[in-house]
């Protein structure tokens, strides 16, 4: 899981780190300029790392299956071997399936202003800018894309399933919350990332104000890869004692504020 985790982490800090700067510069300058290889290289990057972590959290899906429905196998069905090639397979179809995106994008034409409403680099707003008949591009990536996105949220469903089922046939109560919480912190990550990738190219977009698409973008961009390392973290008894730690300073600085307050208010 933690082989598995380090290489969620180098999605997450790739993805942000292409998006980031530039959004900041964008929001600071309240514009900015990128050119046409800087927009081709980031939406590349972005493409990459989203379907990259797709697959992790997919394979991660089948790890916690094995851990906890099969774990006299786990050890060595789930050995250095596999594991290796599993990431190898991850990265190498990211970065294959955003290439052919890439290449049919690159071969658009934008006679337009050019001018893009958004903080990155985004699938949408390039394909909506450019005067090329954009057909042959859609039907790919829907025709790449639908597939894998079921396939990947089936295959997720169906091993949840399966866990679901062998932590209720676990007779004691502790053993039952020690199952479980061995996939709570991907299960939870698992729903907030697809539930933002489904609100964004899933939903029907008809409708929705220019700001509302940016804000869910923000969400799968920023505010997840923010949370996934908190989220994995919740586990770990030294970061329970950080944030208890940090919360009750922070109540007891409210009641000496309250109590001065009172104090003040009875002289």
């Amino acid at each position: 899981m933690y082989f598995f985790l380090s290489h969620l982490s180098l999605c997450d800090v790739t993805f942000t780190t292409s998006v980031a700067p530039i959004m900041l510069h964008v929001i600071l300058n309240s514009g900015g300029t990128i050119s046409d290889f800087g927009c081709i290289i980031q939406f590349y990057a972005c493409s990459v790392t989203l379907l990259t972590e797709c697959h992790l959290l997919t394979v991660m899906s089948y790890d916690r299956y094995l851990a906890i429905c099969k774990p006299l196998h786990y050890s060595t069905t789930m050995n250095s071997s596999l594991c290796f090639h599993i990431i190898g397979w991850c990265w190498a179809l990211g970065f294959m399936i955003s290439l052919i995106f890439v290449i049919l994008m690159s071969n658009l034409y934008f006679c337009g202003p050019n001018v893009i409403d958004h903080f990155f680099c985004n699938f949408s707003p390039l394909v909506e800018l450019s005067c090329s008949d954009t057909s042959i591009l859609e039907m790919v990536v829907i025709s790449i894309a639908t597939p894998e996105t079921v396939v990947e949220t089936l295959f997720i469903i169906s091993t949840y399933v399966c866990i679901a089922i062998a932590i209720l046939k676990i007779p004691s109560a502790i053993g039952k919350q020690k199952a479980f919480s061995t996939c709570s912190s991907h299960l939870a990550v698992v729903c907030t990332y697809y539930g933002t990738l489904i609100a964004v190219y899933v939903c029907p977009s008809r409708g929705r104000s220019s700001t509302t698409k940016k804000i869910l973008s923000l969400l799968y961009t920023v505010v997840t890869p923010l949370f996934n390392p908190i989220i994995y973290s919740l586990k770990n008894q030294e970061m329970k004692a950080a944030i208890r730690k940090r919360m009750d300073k922070h109540i007891l600085e409210i009641r000496n504020v309250l109590h001065m307050g009172l104090l003040h208010r009875n002289a």
